[in-house]
């Protein structure tokens, strides 16, 4: 009943999640190395909720409706509220003015500052769309209006009843790495974006191609053909960014891993000043170039 096969590794991982948060519930003692494990598997969690929002991985709606409940309790936020602010504005928008999770809302610039303070910023506007959301879709489709309802209505159980339960414990293995979703999947979105050029057919966007990163994040960090083909499972990704990497900027295409990346621009760039990141935006841009100056 999946959609792809590829999927059983995202049943595999949504297995591994719901693993780690029953042994650790049920441990006399903190563990460090499963709790590491569980938040990365919660970054995981933030991917599935993207990729399961543009294609569900089930052919039968009640076992997508499930996948959303299973999805909305351990990302820690209605997975519905990927529509508005994801599909229907990032996709469009892509970077541009009008996009509620533009990177440059508040500075051309790219270093520690920006990056650990753009979750925090794009959240807030992302929030406004949501409520007008809700309105639009209880005028179109009750059911629809329903469902999203029903996600809010789990989450809260889910969250309040491990609360009940042992709130220590539910801050612990569940608000945190709620937390570590709904963070790094914006965090990824700002680096995947930032300083690229939004007005380039081809450069909008940067590449992170390591292996191992795309098997434990399934294919995220192939995010040019992502924007170029928003449909396309998550498991062709790779071979339809080998077609066109050739006609990408090379200093789009992260070949040495994500954490590379952040160790390269965001501390070595602190002191290094080759290590930093150029805005492809501006340099094609002289309007936005004479902005940067003036700010």
């Amino acid at each position: 009943m999946l959609r792809y096969k590829a999927d059983v590794r995202s049943l595999v991982f949504m297995a591994i999640t719901t693993a780690l948060l029953v042994v650790q519930w049920n441990l006399k003692s903190f563990n460090p190395w499963l709790f590491g494990w569980a938040m990365f598997m919660a970054v995981t969690v933030a991917v599935m909720a993207h990729n399961h929002n543009h294609l569900p991985m089930w052919r039968n709606n009640n076992l997508n409706i499930l996948t959303d409940w299973w999805l909305t309790c351990f990302y820690g936020f209605p997975v519905w509220a990927w529509v508005p602010t994801h599909n229907k504005n990032h996709h469009k928008m892509n970077n541009k003015i009008g996009d509620y999770t533009i990177t440059y809302r508040v500075s051309e610039r790219n270093n520690l500052l920006t990056l650990i303070s753009y979750p925090t910023i794009s959240s807030y506007y992302q929030q406004i769309v949501l409520r007008a959301y809700l309105k639009q879709v209880k005028v179109k489709s009750k059911k629809q209006y329903y469902l999203c309802l029903a996600q809010i209505a789990v989450l809260v159980l889910f969250v309040g009843i491990m609360l009940i339960l042992d709130w220590k414990k539910a801050l612990l293995y569940v608000v945190l790495p709620q937390q570590m979703a709904t963070y790094s999947v914006m965090i990824f979105n700002y680096v995947q974006h930032v300083h690229a050029d939004e007005e380039s057919e081809i450069d909008h966007s940067r590449n992170f191609t390591s292996a191992v990163l795309n098997f434990t994040l399934l294919n995220n960090g192939f995010h040019t053909v992502h924007h170029d083909k928003a449909g396309l499972h998550w498991s062709k990704a790779p071979e339809e960014h080998w077609k066109i990497e050739h006609t990408l900027d090379p200093k789009l295409i992260e070949r040495h891993g994500f954490w590379w990346f952040i160790f390269r621009v965001y501390i070595l760039g602190l002191f290094i000043p080759k290590f930093r990141t150029k805005p492809k935006r501006v340099h094609n841009n002289k309007n936005a170039k004479v902005e940067l100056e003036l700010s």
